[in-house]
């Protein structure tokens, strides 16, 4: 079961190719997407390559990742070196491991936050003023430039208005969504972030996907933002992107 939960989750991160490659992420920015990506768990893995990849390339890695034992936290691939090597070329790849929480739907955390969605007449208000106004400063400084950024569907945690955390649909495909979190500076550590991804998971619009709540195994925060939620975790991952 879990595997094919990490074929769901393949197929809501990235855009495919015909033969099942990855053609880049499933993001409103057609971001270009990884060299390689595998996910494992204790009952198998799953893998893709980039469709941009000269075909021998793509066919001696795809080999190398089918031989694979189970990937599991807090493991390293067996063929980690090979994958870098492989797709240095003249820089250095990028890689980083990451962990995939199940995110049920309809999570209730209990902490009383005012949650805001934007289905609601409230968000799209919000929005109405964020294009008006501009994006309040400390989501401008998270990196939202203009509503557009607020990828829906989103759910968001006020505290005496404005917003505090945003839980977001960074992936949004037929099969599954990813969450995207961000919380402003001023609000970290009250628990925010937990209420909106909970808020996040109850949208009806999010009812007939899975809901995959990823972060970098470095991520600190991120997986605390996990623990208050007593989100499983199931899976480990794997992503190298080209050097700069």
């Amino acid at each position: 079961m879990t595997v094919d939960w990490l074929r769901a989750d393949y197929r809501t991160l990235f855009r495919l190719s015909r033969d099942g490659r990855i053609a880049g992420e499933n993001d409103p920015d057609c971001s270009p997407g990884p060299r390689l990506w595998l996910a494992g768990c204790a009952s198998g893995n799953v893998f893709g390559v980039h469709t941009d990849l000269p075909e021998d390339l793509a066919d001696e890695l795809e080999g190398l990742l089918a031989s694979e034992p189970p990937f599991t936290h807090p493991a390293t691939p067996r063929h980690l070196e090979r994958y870098l090597a492989l797709l240095g070329g003249g820089n250095h790849a990028r890689h980083n491991f990451g962990l995939i929480y199940d995110l049920p739907h309809g999570h209730s955390y209990p902490d009383g936050a005012q949650l805001v969605s934007s289905d609601s007449e409230d968000g799209q208000a919000m929005i109405r003023s964020w294009k008006a106004e501009g994006v309040p400063e400390g989501l401008s400084e998270l990196g939202f430039r203009e509503a557009a950024d607020f990828w829906a569907p989103w759910c968001a945690a006020l505290v005496g208005g404005d917003v505090a955390s945003i839980a977001f649909a960074a992936r949004l495909a037929d099969a599954g969504a990813e969450l995207g979190l961000a919380t402003v500076k001023a609000f970290r550590g009250r628990g925010l972030a937990a209420s909106a991804t909970a808020g996040w998971s109850r949208l009806p619009a999010l009812r007939s996907r899975a809901l995959f709540y990823s972060t970098d195994r470095g991520n600190v925060a991120s997986q605390r933002v996990a623990s208050r939620l007593g989100l499983r975790l199931r899976a480990a991952s794997l992503r190298i992107s080209e050097g700069n």
